[in-house]
């Protein structure tokens, strides 16, 4: 374990929690397109974490000698959300049904706000975490001058 390993695991949230930023805003700027390149409205899509992994013999026997459990954190995929477009009767709108009915995309932004303020509160959290090492590491460094 290195004395950087915690602004190591924090960089990775920080990557993460950008990501996932990302994709919010994506799918709020997408809560209106009722027709995508693939002639269905759009689907919201949400970001999937996971544990990095060591991937090398170095990394895996530093991982068992140190009190530290994982490498931080990895975006292991982009899933769809699945639920049901909704629905909602306009029969002027060029994406209507035979019976009015416009499919507009599941994306809901009241939802989209609580995920937007929940990863930019973790994205805080981390930087005050990489501040707090920094800190200590120069503290550390002070006391070493003496």
């Amino acid at each position: 374990m290195s004395i950087f390993s915690s602004i190591n695991i924090s960089t990775t949230a920080l990557t993460a929690e950008k990501t996932r930023i990302d994709i919010i805003a994506k799918n709020m700027a997408n809560a209106n397109t009722t027709r995508t390149t693939g002639g269905t409205p759009y689907r919201r899509q949400m970001v999937v974490f996971e544990e990095a992994k060591p991937n090398s013999f170095s990394k895996y026997l530093d991982k068992h000698l140190s009190n530290i459990n994982g490498q931080g954190v990895k975006i292991s995929r982009i899933v769809e959300d699945e639920s049901p477009f909704k629905l909602v009767y306009e029969p002027g709108h060029p994406d209507a049904d035979e019976n009015g009915y416009v499919r507009l995309p599941n994306v809901d932004i009241m939802k989209e706000m609580v995920d937007l303020i929940s990863a930019q509160r973790a994205y805080d959290a981390n930087i005050t975490a990489i501040n707090t090492s920094k800190s200590m590491l120069m503290k550390a460094l002070e006391i070493g001058r003496r």
